[in-house]
């Protein structure tokens, strides 16, 4: 294994954030879901009806990712998209009952992750959203 001692702070940052994500598949498994789904399912809950590209952006992923993950959800019945009848060329997206349902239980099931490591770091937190908000993504 390589001498993690030796890696800058972005490499620990990129590989923990990988190894979260693979912890979080695993626990979301049983309920049908992806770490990007729950992502998703989340965005769309908060924004309510909203469109793919202002999803993407929501997200933080390209919008051409967004499609196939929201064909995913609509079929599984966990968001409707309907045509914005504000703009006939596009769609919104909005969670179902059954969207919701799965995203509190996946909300329940978040702290398990990483039950073994005490992530409760005010420190910790405050610098990961100062990563967050201020990196851009285009």
């Amino acid at each position: 294994m390589p001498d993690m001692e030796l890696w800058p702070t972005s490499r620990l940052l990129s590989t923990a954030a990988r190894l979260v994500e693979l912890a979080w598949n695993d626990k979301l498994r049983p309920l049908g879901l992806t770490y990007p789904a729950v992502l998703t399912l989340d965005a769309v809950a908060t924004a309510g009806p909203i469109t793919p590209g202002d999803l993407a952006k929501s997200v933080r992923v390209q919008a051409q990712t967004m499609g196939p993950l929201l064909s995913r959800l609509e079929s599984r019945g966990f968001i409707r998209r309907e045509p914005n009848r504000f703009d006939r060329r596009s769609q919104l997206v909005s969670i179902t009952d059954l969207g919701r349902t799965l995203l509190e239980q996946s909300h329940r099931q978040e702290n398990n992750v990483l039950s073994a490591v005490n992530l409760d770091s005010e420190d910790l937190r405050e610098d990961l959203l100062a990563i967050v908000r201020h990196t851009n993504f285009n």
